[in-house]
């Protein structure tokens, strides 16, 4: 077997074994990654809905509250800050499909923001626990496996003029969505959460793609590293000490008129090549001393 393949097989090996491991942490960390951008991401489109709802609340809604109910031909939805933010969402989902956004709400004004179950898991969480403001994690759901990062919602004084009784409701309101849900909220109690679901694919194919482009470049680097070093080897160890044993070949073969080896450096191999050449020489002596 060649000292040079037999050097290839080494490398190989190790490279081997440190792929494994690079690969096996490195996807892991790869999908953590992904994972927390993923969150970061719903983070950000969330905080852009929450503003949307501030300024409808803060700035928006007391400008039309000012107009006489009976001066407004119908219940107004734009009015509403979880119209706003969800409408404002649909348009940020041109752009991410994959994210979907809902104001859970437990009596919610509008029932398509009724609760599910494990929504008003969440907002009862937020209730017990006034101290925490996110929470995130995943869930299973008929499509698939789902990321979900949620936030509460807290009635604020604003708020109800609209949500405390159907009396003080705008009548327009009323005859939109009828006086049987939508009312006594209490100021400041957890009435709804910002949740925005992704699905785990998406982390997923992110992490994927880092992954594979790793392993692209670590492939790559090996192939040139072995290049590399086995253009060293060949130039520096194997031709050189294939020169000696040509040399040694020959001389065994009764040869005794061939020139010495080039010496250059000064490193082990040339010390080889140097002791080889006076090792010639001093044979050549002795067997033109036999000759004589």
């Amino acid at each position: 077997m060649k000292l040079l393949f037999k050097f290839n097989l080494i490398f190989i090996a190790l490279f081997g074994g440190g792929l494994y491991l690079i690969s096996h942490f490195a996807y892991e960390f790869l999908m953590n990654n992904a994972r927390e951008k993923v969150v970061e991401q719903a983070a950000l489109m969330m905080q852009s809905a929450k503003s949307t709802r501030d300024y409808t609340s803060e700035e928006l809604k007391p400008l039309l509250l000012k107009i006489p109910d009976t001066e407004v031909s119908g219940f107004i939805p734009q009015t509403v800050p979880a119209y706003s933010a969800t409408v404002t969402f649909d348009r940020l989902r041109k752009t991410y499909p994959e994210y979907e956004y809902k104001e859970a709400t437990l009596n919610p004004t509008n029932l398509r923001d009724s609760a599910a179950d494990w929504e008003r898991d969440i907002i009862n969480n937020f209730e017990n626990h006034r101290d925490q403001k996110e929470i995130y994690g995943d869930r299973d759901t008929p499509t698939g496996r789902m990321i979900y990062f949620a936030r509460p919602i807290v009635a604020k004084p604003e708020c109800l003029p609209c949500h405390s009784t159907p009396d003080n409701a705008p009548k327009s309101m009323i005859t939109t969505y009828g006086p049987d849900h939508g009312f006594g909220w209490h100021a400041n109690d957890v009435v709804a959460a910002q949740i925005v679901s992704v699905p785990t694919s998406v982390p997923v194919q992110k992490a994927d793609r880092a992954f594979h482009n790793l392993l692209i470049y670590l492939v790559g680097t090996f192939v040139l590293t072995i290049l590399v070093i086995d253009s060293a080897l060949y130039f520096i160890v194997i031709r050189p000490v294939g020169r000696l044993s040509k040399l040694a070949d020959r001389i065994s073969k009764g040869e005794t008129e061939l020139p010495e080896l080039p010496v250059r450096g000064s490193d082990e191999i040339s010390e080889v090549t140097a002791s080889f050449n006076r090792m010639y020489v001093s044979l050549q002596k002795a067997l033109r001393m036999l000759n004589e």
